[in-house]
């Protein structure tokens, strides 16, 4: 992952191909954090509170134009509405996700996409999918957090690998295959493993922004191992015309060894888009 990334609202930074969550402890405190991910460490200050849409910077750059059986949504800024809290057990804390939450869609110029949502001010992850021969696979990916502890902050940036195809073109209702993702924190040594089952429960309708939209719903578990150790439980909906990401839930339990302990974190979230077509 080349380009660096940053906590800002809207920042859009790209890792180069391959990338997920991570994560690290610096002084007296460690996190984890992801939707499949992994998390890292600085220390900075501020509470999580909801981003607005007026503080995401628009994409730049070329958008690829459109083209017959290619999953990539139109670039642009859209709104997403849902709701959700981070928590660690030590020190003891959490922050609420939503209810407002910015997603941005970014064109490669290698033809590939990226989309990252903002959680909160506190947290964001950005996933990286290319198109591939009328499916998409999830190449990688990033992740940010930071908790507010009074007199200091825990700020963490996490980037993965994945080899985890995510929409197969031929695929039937029950078609299952596995995912894949290695993630690395900074200023953390060694690796973290997720991996584990992708299932297409099958084509529904959503009803978006007062549109019917087809959509693509599958089923997600993965297991963690490496760095940390935990689960995630998780639906998605993709657009079947497009590729767009329309909803997510997921449930994530992770923990991990510190110089303080062993830390638990979990996550509880859920996201739907709040209209189809980007706001700028």
């Amino acid at each position: 992952m080349g380009t660096q990334e940053r906590g800002a609202p809207g920042d859009l930074g790209v890792a180069g191909t391959r990338a997920h969550r991570r994560l690290r402890w610096v002084v007296p405190v460690a996190v984890l954090v992801g939707i499949g991910a992994f998390v890292a460490v600085r220390w900075s200050q501020g509470r999580a509170e909801p981003v607005d849409l007026a503080d995401v910077a628009q994409p730049t750059g070329s958008t690829l134009p459109s083209a017959p059986n290619v999953l990539r949504p139109p670039q642009g800024v859209y709104l997403y509405r849902g709701s959700g809290t981070d928590a660690l057990d030590k020190p003891p804390s959490t922050q609420a996700e939503g209810p407002s939450m910015p997603g941005v869609v970014r064109h490669r110029k290698d033809g590939c996409w990226t989309f990252r949502i903002d959680y909160s001010t506190n947290h964001w992850q950005r996933w990286d999918f290319c198109p591939s021969e009328g499916g998409l696979d999830e190449v990688g990916g990033a992740a940010y957090q930071r908790w507010n502890f009074g007199a200091f902050a825990n700020e963490t940036t996490s980037r993965f690998d994945c080899a985890a195809p995510t929409i197969k073109a031929g695929q039937q209702p029950g078609d299952e295959w596995s995912q894949t993702c290695t993630g690395v924190s900074t200023g953390v040594d060694g690796v973290t493993k997720s991996t584990g089952p992708f299932h297409f429960v099958g084509p529904e309708t959503l009803t978006i922004g007062g549109r019917s939209v087809a959509a693509l719903h599958y089923r997600r578990a993965r297991t963690n191992t490496g760095n940390q150790d935990g689960s995630e439980q998780g639906e998605v909906w993709f657009s079947a015309d497009t590729g767009m990401l329309l909803r997510s839930l997921h449930e994530i339990s992770t923990k991990t060894d510190t110089v303080i302990g062993e830390v638990n974190y979990t996550e509880d979230g859920e996201f739907e888009l709040a209209s189809i077509d980007p706001k700028r």
